[in-house]
C-alpha cells in the first residue's frame, strides 16, 4: 500500500465515538480518528515493514499516521536524529509507550535512551525514559545486573514528579526491574524504601504500590540474564 491508499483506509475505518471511548483512558490526540489496536494490527500484517510509508505517515500529522509509523518502521534502522524528531511530539501515553515498545525498546538505543530522556523535563519524554527502562529489564536478555541496577537512581531522582505518566512509568519501571532476578528484586524493594522516605505523595505511592506487588507470594520472576 502506498501513503495515498493508507491514508484512505484510516479515514475509512475512523469512528468519532472511538476518539470519546479513548478520552476515558486519558488518551487524549490531535487529529485523532478514531481507530482501535486491533483494527491498526490488521493494517500492520497487510503493509508489513516499510521505512519511507512509516515515514510519511508519520510526517502526515495525522495521529493513528504515527502510532502506525512505530509499528511499520524497522527497528534496526533507527537513527538518533530520527528518535530526536519523535520523541518530542509524544502526546499521550499511548503514542509514547507503542513507540517504545514495538520499536525502540528491542534495539540498541533502549538503554541510552532511557538514561538520556528519563532525564528530560517533558512529560512524555521523560515517561518514554522510564518505558526504556522497563523494555530494558524486560526483553534484554544478556543484560547483566550492574547495566541494570543504575536505573535505580533515576527512579529516585524522580519520585517527587507527581505528574500521573511519570509516576506510573517509574513504579513501571521498580516493578520490572524487581521481576527480572531474585538479587533486583531485593535490591528494587530496599530502593522502594528509600522513594518511600522521600516522603512526597508520588513517592510514597511508588513505593507502597511497588512493594506491595513485589511481594506477592505467586511472584514470578524472570531469571535474567542468560548468557
Amino acid at each position: 500500500m502506498n501513503l495515498a491508499e493508507v491514508l484512505e483506509e484510516l479515514h475509512r475505518l475512523g469512528d468519532p465515538a472511538a476518539v470519546k471511548a479513548k478520552m476515558r483512558y486519558a488518551i487524549y490526540a490531535k487529529d485523532s480518528l478514531g481507530i482501535t489496536h486491533k483494527q491498526l494490527d490488521v493494517l500492520v500484517k497487510k503493509i508489513g515493514q516499510d521505512d519511507k510509508l512509516a515515514i510519511a505517515l508519520f510526517d502526515s500529522g495525522l495521529y493513528e499516521g504515527r502510532l502506525l509509523c512505530g509499528r511499520l518502521f524497522t527497528p534496526q534502522n533507527l537513527t538518533d536524529e530520527l528518535l530526536g524528531k519523535w520523541v518530542v511530539t509524544f502526546e499521550n501515553w499511548e503514542m509514547c509507550d507503542t513507540f517504545c515498545m514495538k520499536l525502540i525498546g528491542r534495539t540498541k538505543w533502549a538503554l541510552p535512551k532511557a538514561i538520556e530522556w528519563s532525564a528530560q523535563e517533558p512529560e512524555f519524554v521523560k515517561r518514554a525514559g522510564f518505558v526504556c527502562m522497563v523494555m530494558v529489564a524486560m526483553a534484554d536478555k544478556t543484560a547483566e545486573d550492574d547495566t541494570i541496577r543504575q536505573f535505580f537512581p533515576m527512579l529516585l531522582r524522580d519520585a517527587n514528579d507527581g505528574r500521573q505518566f511519570v509516576k506510573k512509568a517509574i513504579n513501571w519501571a521498580l516493578r520490572t526491574i524487581g521481576k527480572r532476578n531474585s538479587v533486583l528484586h531485593g535490591e528494587a524493594m530496599q530502593w522502594a524504601q528509600k522513594i518511600h522516605e522521600l516522603g512526597s505523595s508520588s513517592a510514597k505511592w511508588i513505593a507502597t504500590d511497588a512493594m506491595r506487588k513485589l511481594n506477592v507470594p505467586s511472584i514470578k520472576l524472570r531469571n535474567l540474564p542468560k548468557n
